[in-house]
């Protein structure tokens, strides 16, 4: 029996030592630089595969969800040409993970890490 019991003690020490997994937490950008602009720029077209796109300068300082809309098809002119839009904006949002500030992409759960943005919890 006592080896049951210090085996029981051993393993509660042990879970009590790996701490609880941080959580994500909504959050969002404090203080936007042109350099934190350019990096969410980057990892949000990487994640759109490369299409070209604009993000306004205050992406995520109010609120933590970010969405993109795929870009309207023009005709020669310029101008917009009516019909039907099948593709669907894609999300996503910005979490504070422990001191990390991540974006993650809501249709495929992929996680970002935002190097050079300064964010706080929402």
């Amino acid at each position: 029996m006592l080896p049951v019991r210090l085996l029981a003690g051993v393993l509660s020490l042990a879970a009590c030592a790996t701490g609880s997994p941080k959580r994500d937490v909504p959050a969002v950008i404090t203080t936007p630089t042109a350099e934190s602009r350019a990096e969410l720029v980057r990892v949000v077209g990487r994640a759109v595969n490369g299409a070209p796109l604009t993000i306004a300068d205050d992406a995520l300082t109010r609120d933590s969800t970010l969405i993109i809309e795929r870009a309207r098809a023009r005709g020669p002119e310029g101008t917009r040409l009516d019909g039907r839009e099948t593709g669907r904006p894609e999300h996503f949002r910005l979490v504070k993970n422990g001191s990390r500030c991540v974006l993650v992409h809501e249709r495929t759960g992929k996680r970002f890490r935002l190097g050079s943005a300064a964010c706080a919890p929402k």
